[in-house]
């Protein structure tokens, strides 16, 4: 398969103190990056697509740990999860669906062994699209204080011929939750739903 070509990497991370009601002893962080690559597979069909995803499993975890990193270097601090991709004009949305293996096991191991599934979303769009990546707890789906979304999106990507690729993680449960149902602190950690 073709090697991975990067042409830029984005980070972001966001700190929550409160939504309006009181603030929280230790603000909710959210954080992303991003990497702009190039397409192998723009402009044309090509049935055997899969290996590639096995080529984007060292950028991934290289992604996974820089993340970490960018959220205090503790792997334990990080709660949540998810992963997403935007496909230029000139690519399929197959292309994009070559991240799950990379993307969601690299958070896994990066973060010692996470046991739900890695929520995911993706788009066939132009420079400059945004999109929403859902977020679940990294042990349990179910847990509700730790559905969240961040949006991310680059001013000048993906171009028709590239991806976008993003790992996304939180700190805890949303600043202010009060949605009820299962808690982190009830999770059996069997199923990776639960």
């Amino acid at each position: 398969m073709p090697s991975v070509e990067e042409r830029k990497r984005v980070v972001s991370v966001e700190e929550i103190y409160h939504e309006g009601g009181p603030v929280a002893a230790k603000p909710y962080r959210r954080a992303s990056i991003l990497s702009v690559i190039k397409n192998p597979f723009a402009g044309r069909y090509v049935e055997d697509i899969v290996g590639f995803s096995d080529d984007l499993k060292p950028l991934g975890l290289g992604m996974a740990r820089a993340l970490i990193a960018a959220l205090g270097g503790d792997p334990k601090a990080i709660e949540g999860y998810g992963k997403g991709a935007i496909v230029g004009a000139a690519g399929e949305i197959e292309h994009g669906a070559l991240w799950h293996v990379p993307g969601g096991y690299a958070m896994r191991e990066a973060l010692g062994g996470a046991k739900a599934i890695v929520p995911s979303a993706k788009k066939v769009a132009g420079p400059g699209a945004r999109l929403d990546v859902p977020i679940t707890h990294i042990n349990a789906s179910y847990v509700r204080s730790h559905f969240d979304a961040v949006e991310i999106g680059v001013v000048d990507a993906p171009r028709a011929d590239e991806i976008l690729l993003a790992l996304a993680m939180t700190t805890g449960p949303r600043v202010h939750n009060r949605a009820g149902g299962l808690k982190a602190s009830e999770i059996k950690g069997v199923d990776g739903l639960r």
